[in-house]
């Protein structure tokens, strides 16, 4: 039994959601989402309390039962709160500053490197050593700090790159004579 599935996902005040075959769209103040389940699950709404139930015991109809239940609860806290990551650069002359919807980063490449953003993600530069990626998907929101964080990835001899913040980043000890 799926500990995780079991759970409902309750909706608070100011959220709605309606189901339709297979699909659940939620609406919120931030916006709207909406995830399309397997045939593996059944999804219901009764009384702003959202329950997922796997149709049969077979191991695949388990998995998507926690997996869609998961799902639906980052819908809702999506479109309630939001999701953020949050990035911190490291190294002599590397800084990002924001124009318009272009974040231009200085890497110590022979070129700046200029990333635009997608539609639905806000990116902000507070300080030119930080940036902050926003929006109501969990997983768009995670894969433009990534792309992000590619263009220079923390490297372990003195630790300069792009790291998320709090990441902690093996150091490595130089050559020695």
């Amino acid at each position: 039994m799926s500990r995780i599935g079991k759970k409902p996902v309750e909706l608070p005040s100011g959220v709605s959601a309606s189901v339709s075959g297979q699909t659940i769209e939620v609406k919120g103040p931030k916006g709207a989402r909406s995830f399309t389940a397997t045939d593996d699950v059944t999804l219901s709404v009764n009384d702003n309390v959202v329950t997922i139930e796997p149709r049969g015991k077979s191991k695949r109809a388990r998995q998507q039962w926690g997996m869609s239940r998961t799902q639906v609860a980052n819908l809702v806290t999506g479109v309630t709160q939001g999701f953020k990551k949050e990035l911190e650069i490291q190294g002599v002359g590397y800084r990002a500053q924001m124009q318009g919807n272009t974040l231009k980063l200085n890497l110590g490449y022979s070129h700046d490197v200029d990333f635009v953003a997608p539609e639905g993600i806000t990116i902000t530069a507070p300080k030119q050593t930080e940036i902050v990626v926003e929006g109501i998907d969990q997983q768009q929101v995670g894969e433009v700090a990534a792309k992000i964080r590619d263009w220079r990835r923390p490297e372990p001899y003195k630790g300069k790159g792009i790291r998320y913040k709090g990441e902690f980043i093996f150091r490595k000890e130089g050559k020695k004579k």
